[in-house]
């Protein structure tokens, strides 16, 4: 018989197997609070998977409760602890620093805005009848001209450096524009004025329309009286529009940004009050001499009116914005004043028809204190 080899036996299956159940999903809210227990026996010869990734008898914090805790790390007040007293109070005085310090009335700029006003724009057409004409030829620039030369630099800088102070951001691009306007009216200004001015020495009478004046309305051939004119026109309203209209829109932008939440901020220092007589004073010579009341009156009722919406919203003037407000406000008294003293002269009259009746001084002067001499 053929030899066969031994064989091991074959080992005994057991009788039953344990059956498997998939493991339940749990809802995604709570799987990473509430990880559910694993009751199904593993497998015979699997590895064994580590602990913390197989289950955790701890919830793992969401983000929102990592960052709160974060926030308590570095905040140790934020949650009531030992420090909250602390944070708060120091909190609360850097506020009411920042609140106390929130728009100083800013005295330096409105002073030289005030002396360069006075002296450069009102002084000029004096400093040109004082000194001497040999200094200052017809033919050439006079003194006032050199005035109005230094003036159409110094307050287009003093203009940026007020909106740089604002304690609202205003657009640049009007900004801008309207300081390239102001600078290119004012030069328009500059030339007219300076011949107009210089007329006065050969007898040029400013209460006078242009064809009424006796060195002028005898002039040929008589296209020339159409040259003065249209000088005249330069000078008085292409030149005024150019340079007044940007002047006062930049001052209401800065205006609508003078306003604070605090009332006690609402109120003016000494020496805004001392600024207030010499600002007022100067605008109403600005109103009447450039022959601007409409668009005077335009700006002062747009500001009032923005008051009142303001002060709905529990917002008030401050410092700065009382003493531009104030400002205005005795620039139309004294206007009211001027024409209701003048309201019935019949020369100026006829210089100035129709509704808005406002005389320049350079005319009154003309008129009742050069002739008089």
């Amino acid at each position: 018989a053929p030899h066969v080899p031994h064989q091991p036996p074959l080992p005994s299956l057991p009788k039953s197997l344990p059956i498997l159940h998939p493991l339940p999903v749990p809802p995604p809210a709570l799987s990473s609070r509430f990880p559910p227990p694993s009751s199904a026996p593993p497998r015979p010869g699997a590895p064994r998977r580590p602990r913390s990734l197989l289950s955790s008898r701890t919830a793992r914090p969401s983000g929102a409760a990592m960052e709160a805790a974060a926030r308590r790390r570095q905040l140790p007040g934020a949650a009531g602890g030992p420090g909250a007293t602390f944070l708060q109070a120091r909190h609360g005085s850097a506020k009411a620093e920042e609140t106390a310090h929130m728009a100083p009335f800013h005295f330096d700029l409105w002073f030289y805005f005030t002396l360069q006003n006075w002296v450069l724009d009102f002084g000029r057409p004096i400093a040109m009848l004082v000194f001497p004409l040999q200094w200052f030829p017809l033919n050439k620039p006079s003194v006032g001209d050199y005035f109005h030369m230094a003036y159409n630099v110094i307050t287009p800088f003093l203009l940026l450096k007020l909106i740089e102070r604002s304690p609202r951001t205003l657009p640049r691009s009007i900004i801008y524009v309207s300081i390239i306007t102001f600078i290119m009216g004012a030069s328009i200004h500059l030339v007219g004025d300076s011949v107009n001015h210089r007329l006065l020495f050969s007898g040029y009478q400013h209460h006078l329309s242009v064809r009424e004046n006796p060195i002028i309305k005898n002039l040929k051939p008589e296209t020339l009286i159409d040259s003065f004119e249209l000088l005249y026109y330069y000078d008085e309203y292409l030149g005024h529009s150019m340079w007044y209209i940007p002047f006062f829109l930049i001052l209401f932008m800065y205006f609508s940004g003078c306003f604070t939440t605090s009332e006690t901020q609402s109120h003016m220092p000494g020496p805004a009050l001392l600024l207030v007589g010499p600002s007022g004073l100067y605008y109403w010579y600005l109103v009447t001499e450039g022959q601007i009341f409409i668009l005077f009156i335009f700006t002062f009722f747009a500001m009032l009116a923005l008051v009142f919406h303001q002060k709905r919203r529990r917002l008030f003037l401050d410092s700065n914005g009382l003493f531009l407000f104030y400002s205005f406000a005795l620039t139309l008294s004294l206007v009211a004043l001027w024409v209701a003293w003048l309201w019935n002269d019949p020369v100026l009259r006829k210089k100035y028809p129709g509704v808005i009746y406002v005389p320049e001084p350079w005319a009154f002067y003309t008129l009742h204190v050069s002739s008089q001499h």
